[in-house]
């Protein structure tokens, strides 16, 4: 019986060149190469070069930075050298990405690791790049853990850059001495990225999901400059956790702010989880040694039953395309740094699973230039990535939806909602065309209007919360709802008559507005894209007088408490910000509510009688004498 070498003496005995391991490759054979951040530069600039003197390798890629084009190289000589399998397309222009299409493996993260253990997809070799080894002979796979752990436990050959500026990171990212076969010292910098700037949309999409967030919930966060807008907007929160794939700066910052303290996350409390990690070298070295963050491979943090497991699981990732029911298409764009399938489909599934969790889909509503309208009649050509059953949370510089439920008709309301203004109409008819809506509808203002989210406010009372807020075109159905619910005195104080029936005309005037001419708000209880309709105020411009006719209804059951006064008050907040010039209203002389709720104003109220009804009429530019 032989005895193993110590491993120290067994890393000399290791060790060789680049071209030294290089040239132990042999052809026909496939080669994993480390992911992203990870990747083992001075190998992959080896392999390049002694590509024309090899035939037959597969290269088998995660999200590569392509640092040295294997893609190109594969492509001059026909595959004949290389043929590549990408599993995550990574970042690079969007015609490099057309070109080298025919590479890409779609499957899912959580499925890649299996894929290379049980051997349905052997690796041969794989090139990694890990830290010195420690006293114990443990090295670190640092940054790039993912699938790139299940690829050397699996693979014939391992070759490992050894990189003393690979920080070592604490988890499942550990690979003894003894299990490597070859060792290359090759010191230079970890592959970081500068994060591309934030624009107008992406602050816009960042504040949107910002009110979706509850302290305490546990975050997902995909790469994009949409996904960093959404972090900043973050800033505020309390107790949020953190399990994703990625680890970026701007998670690093409100880690260090203690915005994400790890502390409620109901699995791996304390600990931020992640697979790999893509930023600049101050997170790298915030990484090392650090011993608040767990790497794991994909198999475990891309698992949507780990996912669900988590309170409060907050899903975020960015589409590239939708269509009016929902279906999804997440390949690149300039907007975003990487494509493929990834790991958005366990997100989006394990986070709905979650214990109030929700699976969030940013998505700018148009391309850079405006020209070309991101939300899509119909998805024909680009993969779908998310299933339209599978989509939840949706949402553009525009506004928000909550698709989940939806028919097929309110799905396209509200998805032509939150698209960009100039590409409302035609969405609008084309919708019509294909017989998503009725041919009968209409969308009038709405075409126009820009939801304004700063009017929206949440209240608290007796216990419970009630969001007032603009309406949108999905909410038709429950305003019709809400006036069907109304007593039959109610009704008459409204609609001055008895009314027992409100048909669409009655509805869709106040859910298709462009939120300036006409306004309506409601009071709405329950969870978004679900919640109950209880009251109803709005507004619609006079044109020839330019002064705001406004209406109130309160279910019963929410009379008393303060409702309309907040109506009223943003609402001439509003208008007058709208520059209409002042409110009035129209009621009955025994309705003493709507007379007082008038007054609370702070501005002087008119009143007149013409035989009928009660006219209130006040103007922005009369103050009243006293305070309201």
């Amino acid at each position: 019986m032989t005895r193993s070498l110590y491993w120290a003496d067994s890393y000399v005995e290791k060790k060789r060149t680049a071209k030294e391991a290089i040239a132990m490759i042999r052809p026909g054979k496939r080669v994993y190469i480390g992911s992203a951040s990870g990747e083992p530069q001075e190998l992959v600039r080896a392999l390049s070069a002694a590509a024309v003197g090899i035939s037959g390798l597969e290269i088998v890629r995660l999200m590569s930075r392509e640092t040295t084009s294997l893609s190109e190289i594969a492509d001059k000589t026909r595959d004949h050298s290389l043929n590549i399998r990408t599993i995550y397309l990574g970042s690079a222009d969007t015609e490099g990405i057309a070109r080298y299409m025919r590479f890409i493996t779609p499957i899912n993260m959580s499925e890649v690791p299996g894929l290379f253990l049980s051997r349905k997809m052997p690796i041969h070799v794989a090139l990694v790049q890990v830290s010195p080894p420690d006293d114990f002979g443990w090295m670190s796979l640092g940054v790039s853990v993912d699938v790139t752990l299940a690829a050397a436990q699996s693979a014939d050959l391992v070759i490992a850059q050894v990189n003393p500026r690979m920080p070592r990171t604490m988890g499942q990212s550990f690979i003894h001495v003894n299990n490597v076969h070859v060792l290359v010292e090759h010191e230079e910098p970890i592959l970081s990225v500068n994060l591309r700037k934030r624009s107008g949309p992406a602050d816009w999409i960042g504040k949107h999901i910002a009110r979706f967030v509850d302290d305490g919930s546990t975050l997902q966060i995909g790469l994009d400059a949409a996904s960093q807008a959404t972090v900043k907007a973050l800033a505020d929160k309390n107790d949020l956790g953190f399990h994703s794939q990625y680890i970026t700066d701007d998670v690093m910052h409100l880690y260090a702010a203690g915005v994400i303290n790890n502390r409620k996350k109901g699995l791996n409390d304390g600990k931020l989880v992640a697979s790999c990690a893509i930023g600049s070298q101050n997170l790298y070295e915030f990484l090392h040694d650090n011993p608040g963050v767990d790497f794991r491979p994909s198999d475990y943090v891309n698992d949507p039953f780990v996912i669900s497991q988590h309170n409060r699981m907050i899903s975020m990732n960015v589409a590239h395309t939708m269509d009016l029911t929902g279906q999804t298409a997440a390949e690149a764009s300039e907007h975003t740094f990487f494509a493929g399938v990834s790991g958005i489909p366990d997100f989006v599934r394990g986070a709905k699973r979650s214990r109030g969790g929700k699976s969030i889909l940013m998505l700018y509503s148009t391309s850079r230039d405006g020209k070309r309208s991101n939300i899509v009649p119909a998805l024909n050509g680009p993969a779908v990535v998310v299933p339209r059953g599978d989509v939840h949370y949706v949402v553009t510089e525009y506004g928000a939806v909550n698709l989940s439920g939806k028919s097929l008709q309110e799905r396209v309301l509200a998805m032509i909602g939150i698209a960009h203004p100039d590409h409302r109409e035609w969405l609008f008819d084309a919708a019509k065309e294909a017989r998503l809506i009725g041919r009968e509808r209409r969308l009038g203002e709405a075409t126009r209007g820009i939801y304004p989210i700063h009017l929206e406010e949440a209240v608290r009372r007796d216990g419970e919360e009630i969001t007032i807020r603009p309406s949108k075109p999905v909410d038709e159905r429950r305003i019709q709802e809400h006036y069907y619910s109304l007593d039959k005195k109610d009704v008459q104080l409204r609609f001055f008559h008895d009314k027992i029936s409100f048909d669409r005309s009655d509805v869709e005037t106040r859910s298709q507005i462009d939120y300036i001419k006409d306004l309506t708000l409601v009071a709405v209880v329950g969870e978004f894209g679900f919640g109950k309709v209880v009251g109803v105020g709005e507004y619609l411009l006079l044109v020839d007088v330019n002064v705001a006719e406004v209406a109130f209804s309160i279910s019963k059951e929410y009379q008393g408490k303060g409702l309309g006064k907040l109506f009223i008050r943003k609402l001439a907040r509003a208008a007058r910000d709208n520059g209409i010039s002042g409110l009035v209203a129209y009621t009955s002389p025994s309705n003493r509510a709507m007379i007082a709720l008038f007054k609370t104003l702070p501005y002087k109220v008119k009143t007149s009688f013409d035989g009928d009804s009660l006219m209130l009429k006040c103007r922005f530019d009369e103050l009243a004498d006293g305070p309201a």
